[in-house]
């Protein structure tokens, strides 16, 4: 039984999912819309509004809240550039929104295996 055991293992090893997630959270950020499964879009999605709000809590703290919460993003992402972005131009979209940064649309299922896709994107304000 897999009792308190939070996350999707998604068919793969730790370093290959933690690579995955790491991943889909890039592109999400980059390109502020992607299409995956359903399963995969359920397993990052709630780390990236955590990383959102996070960048959008610490606008208002102070140099070393800034810092410290930098730091934090970057050890989670690991991409200078994206965090940049990330605490520049998308957490400053969401400053006066309590939550629910993502959206996902369902698309239908992928003809190769039918694997449920879907849509996963930042809400425009």
């Amino acid at each position: 039984m897999r009792h308190q055991v939070a996350g999707y293992k998604l068919g793969r090893t730790k370093s290959a999912r933690i690579a995955l997630r790491r991943n889909l959270i890039k592109q999400l950020f980059t390109h502020e819309r992607i299409q995956t499964t359903k399963a995969k879009a359920a397993a990052i999605r709630g780390e990236a509004e955590k990383l959102i709000t996070l960048a959008r809590n610490s606008a208002n703290g102070s140099d070393i809240d800034k810092l410290n919460a930098r730091r934090l993003a970057i050890s989670k992402m690991g991409d200078n550039q994206l965090i940049k972005r990330l605490f520049d131009d998308i957490a400053p979209r969401f400053a006066t929104r309590p939550g629910g940064y993502t959206r996902v649309l369902k698309l239908g299922p992928r003809l190769g295996d039918s694997a449920e896709m879907v849509v996963l994107e930042l809400v425009e304000e």
